[in-house]
């Protein structure tokens, strides 16, 4: 009977885990999507601020110097990735994530027509090369830290209020082991982005 309770809440465990990752996942493509046309609702002098801003963007790059692009990208996303799992910590913290997530997809789906819009079909080259490889890795690894957080607060808000047993220990060890991943992970971006990007750029 234990055994049968078990497999139960074990069963439904995985059920609500994989309903938050569709829920994730569904709004993080409609913020990307919202992005994408968002550039197409403004008028013409911010349209053209924006490809202006995206010309000295990727001139920047071409010839700055790698070490400090490599430290401000890795810094930059780090505060993203710690402010996240902090936030999981928190019973309040679920909308904020959201909420974090929501922006960083919107703003990239801004970057792709922004980018296409500026350069054309060598945009789209751009992108492939030089914008997805390091954005959409670490879009992922903000998508694996929302996840855990936001399940990290639904089991907080459970044992809060109705008493739901939680192994903390269990718990935070493995949601310190996602937060390594993501830091290995946001390395690798600002490896990528600092000192491979600009060579591409050339």
């Amino acid at each position: 009977m234990i055994e049968l309770k078990k497999s139960i809440r074990l069963k439904n465990s995985i059920r609500n885990q994989k309903k938050i990752y569709l829920i994730i996942i569904g709004l993080a493509v409609i913020s990307l999507i919202v992005g994408i046309l968002f550039l197409f609702m403004l008028s013409k002098e911010n349209i053209s601020y924006i490809q202006k801003n995206i010309g000295e963007y990727f001139s920047n790059i071409g010839s700055e110097n790698s070490t400090d692009l490599f430290l401000n990208t890795f810094l930059s996303n780090l505060i993203y990735v710690l402010v996240i799992w902090v936030l999981g910590l928190s019973v309040v913290g679920l909308p904020i994530i959201v909420s974090i997530l929501l922006f960083k997809f919107f703003t990239f789906g801004l970057s792709i027509s922004s980018i296409i819009s500026t350069y054309g079909f060598s945009g789209i080259i751009k992108l492939f090369i030089n914008i997805f490889p390091h954005e959409l890795l670490f879009l992922i690894t903000l998508i694996l830290v929302s996840f855990y957080g936001i399940s990290f607060c639904i089991k907080l808000f459970n044992y809060l209020f109705f008493r739901r047993l939680i192994n903390f220990k269990e718990v935070m060890n493995k949601y310190t082991r996602i937060l390594i991943i993501a830091i290995l992970c946001v390395l690798i971006v600002s490896l990528y982005k600092g000192y491979i990007m600009p060579i591409l750029l050339k």
